[in-house]
């Protein structure tokens, strides 16, 4: 079992940053993927960006240039670095880890509770 849990939301202006936390704890050694997700009201869930355990990252195209997302080992910790954002990306933002690559497709076995986000224009 592995429990993610999340950190870092809040409200914003457009333009503005914020970084996530996701702490992970439990199982760890058993997963090798994790990755950022949203879900605005009345939207599918949206994957965001994705790491491996060797570092490799994926980011959907609304988000390159602008967010950032990178992890601690030794803390078991995901971050997601917010930069230029935008009210389009006002959503609940989740962490996710498997030991399965799912890329930026919401499949993935573990699940945090969620953080808000809000950009206001």
């Amino acid at each position: 079992q592995v429990q993610l849990v999340e950190s870092g939301g809040g409200s914003v202006q457009a333009g503005g940053s914020l970084r996530l936390s996701c702490a992970a704890s439990g199982d760890t050694y058993t997963y090798h993927y994790m990755g950022w997700f949203r879900q605005a009201p009345g939207k599918e869930r949206e994957g965001v960006a994705v790491i491996d355990s060797d570092g490799s990252t994926i980011y959907a195209d609304s988000v390159k240039g602008r967010f950032t997302i990178s992890q601690d080992n030794a803390k078991n910790t995901l971050y997601l670095q917010m930069n230029s954002l935008k009210p389009e990306d006002t959503a609940i933002y989740y962490c996710a880890a498997d030991r399965v690559q799912w890329f930026l497709r919401p499949g993935y076995e573990y699940w945090g509770q969620g953080t808000q986000v809000t950009v206001s224009s």
